[in-house]
């Protein structure tokens, strides 16, 4: 029996490097996207692409195809973070964040629906966030990606219904990563202009720095190679904030507002 193929986007670290190596590990044919020379995982196939050019992403694709006939399952995982209050974040930043989160698994989405509708099989995973369920101080534009994710992805879910294409989101919590220490920053000195901004980024990288591993996303991510009929959404997280995704559900939003703003010291 042929090995299931996974292509997974930005595999240098964090959720995509575990999740490599854990599908590696149990047998799957894994091919990974990186935009820089790093140490290989043995068994792991590596492309060099970049998730914003959409030329590079097809011709990642297209490797996968030629090499294996087919591609089982997409894992659009490659992302960034941008911080500070939204007045003050420049321009070519939401660029960024938008056209690497967002249109970035567009892209990749794009280019391997033709061959999953084709088979009439295939499931397209997406890493979002617990900051694309609820809209997070001084990561308005992060939240603004991974919503907007959301929304593509409930969309796609539907229209893909009928050619057996399983559309999964993720929406991993605070995780210790090198996300945190790559996040990009309003220069403090603009910042002042918010007095909350150094409290509340202070607390959101201290969340993170003692968050959970990323090999619990790497798990998740298992769990729906492997899973018959994965699930709409998995929700990776600690208690806490598992349970602030219930709340803003069945709070009045004055109230949950209050209780963020509380959390994040503003």
């Amino acid at each position: 029996m042929k090995t299931k193929v996974v292509l997974i986007t930005g595999i240098s670290s964090g959720f995509g490097l575990e999740s490599a190596r854990m599908l590696a590990e149990t047998g799957y044919t894994v091919y990974g996207t990186v935009r820089r020379e790093v140490e290989h995982i043995p068994g792991v196939h590596y492309l060099n692409a970049d998730v914003r050019d959409a030329e590079s992403v097809k011709r990642a694709v297209d490797t996968v195809i030629a090499e294996q006939g087919h591609i089982d399952m997409l894992v659009n995982n490659a992302g960034m973070g941008i911080g500070g209050p939204i007045e003050f974040t420049p321009d070519e930043d939401i660029e960024l964040q938008m056209n690497t989160n967002f249109m970035g698994m567009v892209r990749f989405s794009k280019a391997v629906l033709p061959h999953m509708r084709e088979r009439k099989c295939g499931k397209i995973v997406f890493l979002s966030s617990i900051g694309g369920l609820m809209g997070l101080p001084f990561q308005g534009f992060y939240s603004a990606s991974k919503f907007a994710i959301e929304g593509y992805a409930e969309a796609l879910r539907m229209e893909v219904h009928n050619f057996r294409i399983s559309v999964s989101l993720i929406n991993p919590g605070d995780f210790s990563t090198g996300f945190t220490g790559k996040r990009r920053k309003t220069a403090p000195e603009v910042a002042e202009a918010y007095p909350a901004y150094a409290l509340s980024m202070s607390k959101i990288e201290n969340d993170e720095g003692h968050g959970l591993k990323p090999v619990k996303v790497a798990e998740t991510v298992a769990r729906i190679a492997k899973a018959r009929r994965p699930r709409n959404r998995y929700v990776v997280a600690t208690l806490e904030q598992s349970l602030s995704v219930l709340l803003k559900a069945i709070l009045p939003s004055s109230l949950f507002s209050s209780i963020l703003r509380g959390y994040y010291k503003m």
